[in-house]
């Protein structure tokens, strides 16, 4: 591609050579640029792009894109920017021929619910008969087909790569699970949302964002960049999306809730794992069935529908595209088609308000007890693991306190910190997450129900030796084969 072209929209100088030339590829790891390529220097929390310049020139690279001069032969063009991550995502949009503006994008953030919302506006739209592209926590799908995924949000590059090829599939509609870390980090600069929706905010990643105040700001900048912004008000980050919203004059959002706004769930009854609720969308009304219970799904619904409303769907269409939704991790059952006298659920709940939810949720619909297996993260935010303690003991009959993801950090000091927000209730330790499952499915009786929170789709353990394969889908086959 012409750098002329691949350079449009951007603001920069050219400190060094020509504003024209031939671009054979587009990197930010010079570990792959090749001959012709250019390179973009992008600071890191770790490592600084402008340092491997040099490597990305011995590599073969005969353009840079950098914030700080950086030395170069006369023959390499160096292109200064103010912001080489925002760079990054208008040079990736250009060089893919910009096929974000070719797609309706939904994007989804919040704390949790992100993954759940988004698959059911993938299903909803899906059953409408659109094609229907999603990048999110699980894995990326363009239609039917399956592509892994290492992060919520692909980095910058990658995503307009994403975009490319779902333009190339004849994708209309994209969803996307927008994490803070991607909005902080600009992967989603220059993207125009027809719906941005809000799930809610509660305590993760302050390890990133140190304080509360930055984590909602970095969740706040998706709002101004959407055509209809969609926001649950039942709770008080919500309340204050829609005020700094009506501060910048911005009034093209839509409110859900339980109680108030455009969008509200009534007449809410239970059915096992099946929830019915009626929606009054602005007055019109239609019942819907969720498969998936717990009313914190039905705020996920609620979020969903308008999304799907706002993309020109009926409720009708609508309310057959929810009733078959599954989402894989998230209040999974585990068995389902072998007769046991009890219940095995497996959930990606790894956050305190995540726990509670789904703890509350089971106790709901539990006849006998209520067995959790759950453990914190390492290398992440400490100030949650007494909180998830209390809570998980608090809620459960009988609590297993075992590893999940430790990473670099010791797993005995991991749990001792979950152990010291315990008040009330009986738990067991069990380092070993598989002894601890196997635990859980020795002492379990008839009508009990067994929650293993924490890695839901997940089918690895981060450990200080490295990601070893880890899905407890299979780790639970094999130990009841055994029994």
């Amino acid at each position: 591609m012409e750098l002329k072209k691949l350079l449009e929209g951007l603001h920069y100088e050219i400190i060094k050579g020509k504003n024209d030339g031939e671009v054979k590829n587009v990197n930010y790891d010079s570990r792959k640029v090749l001959q012709g390529d250019l390179f973009v220097c992008i600071k890191g929390f770790t490592s600084d792009g402008h340092k491997f310049a040099s490597k990305a020139i011995e590599n073969g690279a005969k353009y840079i894109v950098c914030e700080e001069i950086v030395e170069c032969n006369d023959d390499i063009t160096l292109i200064k920017v103010e912001d080489s991550r925002k760079a990054l995502a208008v040079i990736g949009s250009n060089f893919y021929e910009n096929p974000k503006d070719k797609l309706k994008i939904i994007g989804v953030t919040g704390t949790n619910g992100k993954t759940t919302t988004a698959f059911m506006i993938k299903s909803i739209l899906e059953n409408a008969g659109k094609k229907v592209g999603l990048i999110g926590t699980i894995a990326n799908y363009i239609g039917d087909e399956k592509l892994d995924t290492e992060r919520t949000t692909p980095e910058s590059l990658e995503l307009h790569e994403l975009f490319s090829k779902m333009v190339k599939e004849n994708v209309e509609f994209c969803v996307m699970e927008i994490s803070s870390h991607s909005l902080e980090l600009d992967r989603v600069y220059g993207i125009r949302f027809q719906s941005g929706l809000f799930t809610n905010l509660t305590r993760d990643h302050l390890d990133f964002h140190k304080t509360f105040e930055n984590y909602y700001k970095a969740k706040f900048k998706l709002f101004p960049r959407s055509e209809q912004s969609i926001i649950n008000i039942d709770t008080d980050w919500g309340k204050r999306v829609v005020e700094d919203l009506e501060a910048l004059d911005i009034k093209n959002y839509k409110t859900y809730s339980l109680k108030e706004g455009n969008i509200i769930a009534k007449d809410i009854v239970e059915h096992g794992m099946d929830t019915k609720f009626t929606v009054d969308l602005d007055g019109e009304k239609e019942e819907m069935l969720l498969p998936i219970p717990g009313n914190y799904n039905i705020y996920n619904a609620l979020g969903a529908i308008l999304a799907c409303k706002n993309a020109g769907l009926k409720l009708r269409e609508i309310k057959e595209g929810l009733k078959d939704v599954s989402v894989p991790g998230r209040c999974e059952r585990v068995m389902k088609n072998i007769n046991l006298p009890y219940e095995i659920l497996i959930d990606y709940a790894h956050t305190p308000d995540g726990l509670l939810n789904i703890l509350e949720t089971c106790r709901e619909f539990t006849k006998g007890r209520l067995i959790s297996v759950f453990g914190c993260g390492g290398d992440r935010d400490k100030l949650k693991r007494p909180e998830m303690g209390d809570i998980g003991t608090r809620l459960s009959d009988i609590a297993i306190i075992t590893s999940d993801n430790p990473r670099t950090e010791d797993e005995e000091s991991i749990i001792e910190d979950i152990i010291k927000g315990v008040k009330e209730g009986e738990y067991i330790k069990i380092t070993n997450r598989r002894e601890a499952i196997k635990k859980a499915l020795e002492i379990a009786k008839k009508d009990d129900v067994i929650l293993i929170a924490g890695k839901g789709h997940e089918t690895y353990q981060i450990l200080k030796t490295g990601k070893i394969h880890f899905d407890e889908r299979e780790v639970i086959e094999e130990i009841l084969k055994k029994n």
